[in-house]
């Protein structure tokens, strides 16, 4: 039987927001192109790594509806693994808070996570740049955990231009639905042609999410909590949802106003971040 030789635990996953974001085209391949702004909140999933002395790569923690070969921790494991050559391999927890569905990231971010970690525990010695590249393998919003930067982000997401952003406290309500974003960008009602705008233009308060009246009409539990949570400060629904946010001054107003919205909400209280927990300041 295999022994561990090296254990780590406490590797968060954080969740994002992306505070707008606009569908300018389409590429030839049927990907959507993008603009948006990613910031990070300090609240998340935690990751455990135990990394073995065979190759064998092992999800240990339960998640329903996805199976271990499906998940993105065991396929960036893989990735990784593949890629660099290494014999070790490793035994993966996955302690889980965020929904999915939810438009939070929590599997890009699980993604990332796993590929930075055992980048160290591992010692394969890939630099950020090359890690990245490995995450976009993975899914288009796994470069910008892997770079743990705020980010303006163009393409299909994966072109980032770090930006430095408030860090505002969010109220963040998840609705009881789970929102497939290929259905969402399937839609023939969805906008696709929005004109292009820069970051100074975003700064100065512009953009919108171009998803979120068609995933209010298809979805009247998320128009129930953007209406909700619009009580106490503009509300806006991250990615194509199905969680909304809401961005407060100060702690004590968001938790004030989380206090009265969760007798009926799930939901949490979280500060934004322009560099990710992910990486110790």
């Amino acid at each position: 039987m295999s022994q561990a030789i090296h254990s780590q635990t406490g590797w968060p996953a954080p969740a994002k927001l992306n505070l707008f974001l606009h569908i300018t085209g389409r590429r030839a391949d049927g990907y959507h192109l993008l603009q948006s702004v990613f910031q990070f909140l300090d609240y998340g999933d935690e990751l455990r790594f135990t990394v073995r002395e065979d190759s064998t790569i092992r999800r240990t923690s339960e998640l329903s509806g996805v199976r271990p070969e499906q998940d993105l921790v065991v396929r960036a494991a893989r990735l990784l693994q593949d890629r660099t050559g290494t014999q070790a391999g490793v035994d993966i927890h996955v302690s889980k808070k965020l929904p999915m569905g939810g438009g939070l990231g929590g599997g890009s971010s699980n993604a990332a996570t796993t590929l930075v970690a055992l980048n160290q525990l591992w010692g394969c010695g890939l630099d950020i740049d090359s890690l990245a590249g490995m995450g976009l393998q993975l899914g288009a919003d796994v470069p910008v955990f892997v770079r743990g930067e705020a980010a303006w982000a163009e393409g299909v997401g994966e072109n980032l231009t770090p930006v430095t952003l408030p860090e505002p406290w969010y109220v963040v309500l998840i609705p009881p639905v789970t929102i497939s974003t290929a259905e969402v960008f399937s839609d023939p009602q969805l906008i696709r042609d929005c004109p292009p705008i820069t970051i100074r233009d975003f700064l100065s308060g512009a953009g919108d999410n171009i998803c979120e009246p068609l995933v209010r009409n298809r979805y009247p539990e998320v128009a129930a909590a953007l209406n909700a949570l619009a009580e106490y400060a503009p509300s806006r629904m991250t990615g194509t949802g199905a969680c909304v946010f809401a961005a407060f001054e100060h702690e004590q107003t968001a938790r004030a106003a989380w206090n009265s919205l969760q007798q009926h909400w799930q939901g949490f209280v979280a500060q934004g971040r322009n560099r990710s927990p992910l990486y110790k300041s």
